[in-house]
């Protein structure tokens, strides 16, 4: 092997553990090292447990060495940092929120318990935005994120924390979630792999405030589709207290297929420039352009063609508030100064509103499903981008303009994915190229509903069509 541990991809990590190339506790050895020389940089890490972590890592390579390795769980030995809204027992874990800036769960979330038993090693936490609310991430426990290819500028969020660890090498995987675009529009700012499943594809606790909400969900991050895959099918599978969770889990040939995908012939690609009207920035469109033509190149059929899919907008955010009423509107009430301003906006909003607004918002949520889901007969994916903005400066809290025109509030300029999440269906943000600055542009690819394995086929093959374009290392100066 020539070069560091933390250079290879995910899948790659996990090979060489098996094939005992090097041992469990070498990876996270080369890992801890990589943290302590750039996590000052990004701040992306924000709790670590180096002890905790050399005792699973040794562990791990304990089990390899017992053999059995048909038994042993697909991420042996790979690091992994939690996103810091997900429990961890034992492991400080804040929300993002003065309010729990001390607070240590006692019990792992359903997702950590599937990373342990997959056998990944929880080396940390990855920073968010307070309850995850708004795609920059900042809060008043750590501060800012950085982005890895421009440290003025933010990874997006809310799992800004998670994308910027993977785009700078600290860890080969991580965990995120989105509802509005918490894991796309962080792995467009940061040149990754970001995939929103099918709501239910990771379960959620059972004791989540409403299981049966399919708006927010977990998701994976990745160098490639491969790894991002990999992370996927380890928290797959369907939970009896999620009454959302997939009926089965992604095929159990998905990495064989994933390996050999296929050449692009037949592929059939709708490609949307602003998905109806959208405000883009023109960076953005410049950027995606070329990864149009590299589409045709290998034997896609892309054309023009978009779902009208701008009453969503209405449905996500009535919706969207009344789940900020609920998760949050204690917490509004009773230590107000401990809760950011846009959260007591979007909780005094979903509680102005009335049974009619609700009742319409889940009309519309259907209709957009159904809108969708017909639209996806005549295409295998529909490709847009997944954010209208280039990463913005890590001062600014959100964009008020995006391409002229104003945004109404902290989340509308995230149309883009949030009227995705309305309807329901799998989505991932692939590497697509750069601005002429050097700032990274993901390429939104969104499939059937249920058809996540096949999606990520295609995501495959289209990233092998991008990989010149999108084979660019972050740039970090200490």
């Amino acid at each position: 092997m020539s070069g560091p541990i933390h250079q290879l991809t995910a899948v790659e990590i996990a090979a060489g553990i098996r094939a005992r190339r090097f041992s469990a506790v070498e990876v996270l050895a080369d890992h801890l090292a990589r943290i302590e020389a750039v996590d000052p940089l990004v701040n992306a890490i924000v709790t670590l447990d180096a002890d905790a972590a050399l005792e699973a890592a040794r562990a791990a390579d304990r089990a390899l060495a017992r053999g059995g390795r048909g038994q042993l769980g697909p991420l042996l030995g790979l690091p992994i940092a939690v996103k810091d809204l997900v429990d961890t027992a034992g492991l400080r874990t804040t929300y993002g929120s003065p309010l729990f800036r001390d607070h240590v769960p006692q019990r792992d979330a359903l997702l950590v318990q599937r990373l342990r038993a997959a056998g990944a090693i929880v080396v940390g936490k990855t920073n968010t935005s307070e309850f995850g609310a708004g795609s920059q991430t900042c809060n008043a426990v750590f501060g800012p994120t950085r982005n890895p290819f421009d440290r003025a500028r933010t990874p997006g969020g809310s799992s800004g924390g998670a994308a910027a660890a993977v785009a700078a090498r600290l860890v080969p995987l991580a965990d995120g979630s989105d509802l509005a675009a918490s894991v796309r529009n962080p792995a467009s700012f940061c040149n990754l792999v970001g995939i929103r499943p099918t709501p239910g594809t990771i379960p959620e606790d059972s004791d989540a405030a409403d299981p049966w909400s399919p708006f927010g969900v977990s998701g994976t991050f990745g160098r490639t589709v491969a790894d991002a895959a990999l992370l996927l099918r380890a928290l797959a599978g369907r939970e009896a207290g999620a009454p959302l969770s997939a009926l089965q889990p992604l095929p159990g040939d998905l990495e064989l297929r994933l390996r050999e995908p296929g050449d692009g012939v037949g592929v059939r690609v709708a490609w949307s420039r602003d998905l109806g009207g959208l405000p883009v920035e023109p960076e953005v469109l410049a950027a995606l352009e070329p990864a149009r033509e590299a589409l045709a190149a290998i034997g896609c059929d892309v054309r023009d063609a978009e779902p009208a899919l701008a009453f969503a907008d209405e449905a996500f955010d009535t919706l969207r508030a009344v789940m900020f009423a609920a998760a949050h509107g204690a917490k509004v009430d009773a230590t107000p100064e401990q809760v950011k301003q846009t959260i007591h906006w979007n909780v005094a909003r979903g509680r102005a509103l009335d049974g009619a607004a609700v009742a319409r918002a889940i009309t519309l949520r259907g209709r957009a499903f159904h809108t969708l889901r017909e639209f996806l007969q005549r295409f295998d994916v529909l490709a847009l981008p997944t954010s209208q903005v280039v990463p913005f400066p890590v001062e600014v809290e959100w964009p008020r303009q995006v391409a002229g025109a104003p945004m109404e509030h902290y989340v509308a300029w995230l149309r883009s994915c949030s009227r995705i999440t309305v309807t329901g269906h799998p989505a991932i943000s692939l590497p697509a190229g750069f601005t002429p600055s050097g700032l990274p542009v993901g390429l939104q690819l969104v499939g059937r509903h249920g058809g996540d394995a096949e999606l990520l086929r295609v995501a495959a093959t289209l990233e092998r069509a991008l990989a010149e374009r999108t084979a660019r290392e972050p740039i970090l100066y200490a």
